[in-house]
């Protein structure tokens, strides 16, 4: 399993990045193996991946 998690702030500010951290911390069960995050003024990602085959950077 892998997880991701998204926020939008409506007011336009920015997403701080330690809210992103915080989320991706909650669903790292679902991934272990590597964690990222994208912020982009209101925006921002967060995903958590599980590594079944390779476990390399290069197996993204």
């Amino acid at each position: 399993m892998c997880g991701i998690a998204g926020v939008y702030n409506l007011n336009g500010e920015p997403v701080p990045t330690g809210l992103l951290k915080r989320m991706t911390g909650v669903i790292a069960h679902r991934g272990p193996d590597s964690e990222g995050q994208y912020t982009d003024g209101p925006v921002g990602l967060g995903n958590r991946r599980l590594a079944t085959i390779d476990l390399s950077p290069a197996g993204q």
